[in-house]
């Protein structure tokens, strides 16, 4: 049985490979055959992400898609989740995840027990993803709540936000210099930067 890994880290300062070896692992355990690795860093409450996305167009029907645990496949909404989750189904995906022993039964099980199994394992990661929507909004809320604690306790304070990294900027402008034809997409891959940093520096090197 084919399996397509799917590994997602919510920021730059995070490796969405780390979970990678142990993920390959586990596929060797259960005789999966890994015909493809999809590592992304981004938000898990976004739906369009382009390394799921991409795996989902690629996947074929009685394929796993196997992730290390629910929240790296989804933070999102529930009409997003719901989405999502209609979109593996139509594709005819088996959804393995490695830390809920329950979806493991699903690379080996047939007949009845497969269907009881399948029945069991979707309430439980329906419960795990709305588990993980509610742990962001919550995250989200005391965010919310610290900055306004700082505001109220000094009125005139103000969020300093990041800092700008001179050197990637620098590597932008010169790629964007010597190759005045290239896509943002592949500047922001070269400067590992993200593409919204890129157009940033477009729109200031213009104005400037």
């Amino acid at each position: 049985m084919n399996a397509h890994l799917y590994l997602r880290a919510s920021t730059k300062d995070q490796d969405a490979n780390r979970a990678k070896v142990a993920l390959e692992s586990f596929a060797i355990e259960k005789g999966l055959s890994i015909v493809g690795v999809y590592a992304e860093n981004i938000s898990g409450t976004k739906l369009n992400r382009p390394e799921l996305l991409s795996l989902l167009d690629t996947a074929e029907s009685g394929d796993v898609l196997l992730v290390e645990s629910v929240d790296r496949l989804s933070r999102l909404s529930q009409a997003d989740w719901d989405t999502l989750k209609g979109t593996i189904k139509a594709k005819g995906l088996r959804l393995v995840v490695a830390d809920l022993p329950t979806s493991h039964m699903l690379v080996e099980a047939k007949g009845i027990t497969g269907q009881i199994m399948d029945v069991i394992n979707n309430m439980l990661i329906d419960l795990m993803a709305t588990m993980a929507r509610l742990d962001q909004e919550k995250r989200v809320e005391r965010i919310k709540q610290g900055l306004e604690n700082k505001k109220a306790a000094d009125p005139d304070w103000r969020p300093t936000g990041k800092g700008r990294n001179n050197a990637k900027w620098a590597k932008v402008r010169s790629l964007m210099e010597k190759h005045p034809t290239m896509s943002a997409d592949m500047i922001a891959k070269q400067a590992d930067c993200g593409v919204a940093t890129v157009y940033r520096i477009k729109r200031e090197t213009t104005i400037a």
